[in-house]
């Protein structure tokens, strides 16, 4: 079977145009031999050969695809859980304009980063809550960050401990399919402040399954207060609660399951190189299927073209007999 593209203005004018300085040779051609009384037959010949490489010409602009083949197409990602903090402390100034505005903003960047790979968001306190599965949209994850605050989870403390099980578990929701560990991730987004006693659990599971666990810190160690509402947060004391990055807790974190903590504060952003170690890890092959496809073959048209052309310059043939 032979495929062309649909016939364009520009195809439509070359052949009027063909057409018409066509017909004014023929015309010539035949005055001239009419007033000399002899025979212009030939002139047929001469237009034959013309129409032929303009014809030729013309499928040679319509790209023709013939020949039946197959092609293997892969589909190859990762799967990515994003677990972000949304505790109080995630309102603090420290890195502006809020730790959880920065972060907001980075995500973006990763998700934008990893676009044919499927990333899902965990939000989380002391509970953790499903905000985004996995997926491939990038506008329906997007707008559940920018969608992202501090209300949306219970005011009561941070525990790694239930995000990073919720991630293990959706992970491992595969549908049956079998998928290999070390194309699967975990982002823990924190200021590091854990009073939980689940994670301890968690990271030996992560570690068990083989699957990276990548840390973000953000927040600084010189800390920053805490503005909720219209006033600033106090502890049981009446005294003001200063926010400080704990990175030690994610460090921790992140050596016990083999992955790498990266921060973010006043002077250093390290998103990039998450995203470039992420990019080093390889991804597992999801989907093959073999699709019909037909080459474009314009150039036999376009040979036979120069051909007949040559064919028309190189050989005199006479019009008109005197």
């Amino acid at each position: 079977m032979v495929l062309f593209r649909e016939f364009g203005w520009f195809q439509v004018l070359l052949i009027v145009l063909f057409a018409l300085f066509c017909t004014l040779y023929a015309i010539r051609v035949a005055r001239i031999g009419r007033a000399l009384n002899t025979p212009y037959y030939r002139i047929f010949i001469k237009l034959a050969l013309r129409t032929a490489a303009f014809g030729l010409l013309l499928f040679a602009f319509l790209g023709p695809s013939f020949g039946d083949s197959k092609k293997e197409i892969k589909s190859i990602g990762k799967d990515i859980m994003i677990c972000v903090d949304l505790s109080k402390s995630m309102d603090a100034f420290d890195i502006q304009p809020t730790r959880l505005e920065k972060i907001k903003f980075e995500m973006k960047k990763i998700v934008e980063a990893f676009s044919s790979d499927r990333i899902g968001i965990i939000i989380f306190s002391s509970e953790a809550f499903m905000q985004c599965p996995l997926t491939y949209d990038q506008n329906a994850l997007n707008l559940f960050i920018e969608t992202m605050n501090t209300s949306l989870v219970p005011a009561s403390g941070t525990d790694f401990g239930p995000p990073l099980k919720m991630a293990l578990s959706k992970l491992d929701d595969q549908k049956g399919l079998e998928t290999q560990q070390k194309s699967k991730v975990i982002i823990l987004i924190s200021d590091g402040e854990d009073f939980g006693d689940q994670t301890g659990q968690a990271d030996k599971e992560i570690e068990e399954r083989d699957i990276k666990l990548f840390t973000l810190g953000v927040g600084t160690e010189k800390g920053s207060q805490i503005f909720s509402g219209r006033a600033y947060k106090v502890d049981q004391h009446g005294a003001r609660v200063l926010s400080r990055l704990n990175s030690s807790a994610l460090k921790s974190l992140a050596a016990k399951t083999g992955g790498q903590y990266f921060e973010i504060n006043e002077s250093r952003n390290d998103v990039t190189r998450l995203i470039n170690t992420i990019n080093r890890i390889e991804g597992e092959m999801r989907d093959a299927r073999f699709v019909d496809v037909s080459s474009n073959r314009y150039f036999y048209f376009l040979l036979g073209a120069f051909l007949l052309l040559m064919v028309d310059i190189l050989v005199n043939v006479k019009t008109v007999h005197i």
